[in-house]
């Protein structure tokens, strides 16, 4: 399965963000991350929405990770930003092998546990260990030699 740029981003951003103490601004997050500062916006907003950031606005506002948001799994960002579509459409073009097909049920099992093995993940866990300071390091300029 392959997660769309925007499930990408999101998770990108989740861990960026978890790995700090400070707030952050959504300048500094596309900036760090290399995207699109119109994109950042719109995945910040909705990474609000399901409780995985908080953010603050005003002159001394900005992105914060959420208080209980180490506690959310890759699959609930996952899930929020793919949606619960099936892996393949088998109604659009009608398929004429639906009505005895077995791939459908089998994509649909795996899809399952695709999901599953990512709700053991819980976004803090993406940011500890090693993990966080190289996190904080992304888009830095290179230390002088």
């Amino acid at each position: 399965m392959k997660l769309n740029r925007s499930t990408d981003m999101a998770l990108r951003i989740a861990m960026v963000t978890a790995a700090s103490p400070a707030r952050t601004t959504v300048d500094e997050l596309a900036t760090q991350l290399a995207l699109p500062r119109s994109h950042a916006a719109k995945i910040v907003q909705r990474l609000q929405r399901i409780g995985v950031l908080v953010t603050i606005r005003g002159r001394s506002g900005g992105v914060a990770f959420a208080e209980h948001a180490a506690e959310l799994t890759v699959g609930h960002v996952v899930r929020a930003f793919e949606g619960d579509d099936e892996v393949v459409a088998c109604e659009e073009p009608a398929c004429p092998l639906v009505a005895g097909c077995r791939l459908r049920g089998e994509l649909r099992r795996a899809q399952r546990a695709f999901l599953a093995v990512l709700d053991e993940v819980r976004l803090g866990d993406l940011a500890a260990g090693p993990a966080g300071p190289l996190l904080l390091t992304l888009g830095a300029p290179p230390a002088p030699n």
